[in-house]
């Protein structure tokens, strides 16, 4: 049985420190971080806290300059994979502190806390590059496309779903598929825009906007890399509902979803020069079963076990920990700029 669980008390003195479950187990509520049911996560959380950064310490001004330079399906993607992104990074801060008010593992509080504050981050920094490059109302229409675009919409109405139905119905099972759509929204939802991004750069285009996204995305590699542990581990904790029936539903899902990303893939970038259709959707392919393998699942894609855009590798940090920061080997200037591009002005 399914059965709803409550949030997690605040303090309970009586209980220990050392919580006995991530989600439906007891702990004060008293944090230690050297005796925690799970100790490796310590490193997790270090590594998160690691990655501090903030929007408006990236120079914009060669975007600024460049922008109206770019061809006019280059604008228009660059709108509405803003578009996308904040659709994306908005609700997952929420959803983060929601799932933090349901853990009784204090460590588990603690990381999604941290994972929240970076997703803010991550979506003040969409406000801020539209703020050097577009007009207010040009910035309003992108953030519209969330809303009104119906292909963006059909993309993102499973994970709406499922996102809601957690809010409506608080319970492990819900919890364990809303990690799910959680480790596909860091590790997969986000690939086909911020290779757009990469693409301009690798083409002298745009540079402080990719430079921003490279940052995003080493966060939200390590996001996925907890979350897909996470998973795990409540899934352990859980034998019960370690059942063919979910394990089809995650399979199911992660073929819907990579079928909507590449339906979305070809019409935001289908007039793009120098991205490749076929390459990106072998790349989505990748991603998921990446993503799968880390959730301790099988590839459903046997074709595509190698990444066939190795080029974004050298504009990120790699998951697996190899750092190659393409932006290092050159002058990029990364300085506090928000009084000179506008951004105060929002």
């Amino acid at each position: 049985m399914n059965s709803y669980i409550n949030k997690a008390k605040t303090l309970e003195p009586l209980n220990p420190n050392k919580s006995t479950g991530i989600f439906g187990g007891r702990s004060s509520g008293i944090l230690n971080w050297n005796d925690i049911a799970y100790p490796h996560w310590h490193k997790m959380y270090k590594r998160l806290v690691g990655n501090y950064w903030q929007a408006d310490e990236i120079n914009m001004h060669s975007d600024t300059k460049e922008f109206p330079f770019l061809s006019n399906e280059e604008r228009e993607a660059y709108l509405k994979i803003i578009g996308l992104l904040s659709t994306l990074d908005g609700p997952q801060t929420r959803t983060a502190l929601l799932l933090s008010l349901y853990a009784t593992d204090p460590s588990v509080q603690s990381i999604m806390a941290v994972i929240a504050q970076q997703e803010a981050v991550h979506n003040e920094s969409y406000s801020y590059v539209l703020s050097s490059v577009v007009s207010l109302d040009e910035q309003n229409e992108s953030f519209q496309l969330g809303r009104k675009d119906p292909i963006l919409l059909k993309r993102n109405e499973e994970l709406i779903n499922q996102y809601n139905q957690f809010v409506e119905e608080a319970t492990i099972e819900n919890i364990l598929k809303t990690l799910v759509y959680t480790s596909l929204l860091e590790g997969l939802f986000f690939y086909s825009g911020f290779a757009f991004f990469y693409n301009l750069a690798r083409n002298n285009k745009m540079v402080g906007t990719s430079t921003m996204i490279s940052y995003i995305n080493r966060d939200e590699l390590e996001h996925g890399r907890f979350i897909s542990e996470l998973f795990r581990a409540t899934l352990d904790e859980n034998p019960d509902l370690n059942t063919k029936e979910l394990v089809t539903w995650v399979y199911e899902h992660f073929q819907k979803s990579v079928d909507l990303e590449i339906e979305w893939s070809k019409y935001v970038l289908g007039d793009v020069e120098g991205i490749d259709l076929e390459e990106m959707e072998g790349y989505i392919k990748y991603r998921a079963n990446k993503m799968l393998r880390m959730m301790g699942l099988n590839d459903i894609y046997p074709d595509n076990i190698e990444n066939p855009m190795k080029w974004i590798r050298a504009y990120v940090d790699n998951v697996d920990g190899t750092k190659t920061d393409f932006f290092e080997q050159r002058s990029r200037q990364y300085t506090k700029t928000s009084d000179l591009n506008g951004f105060d002005d929002l």
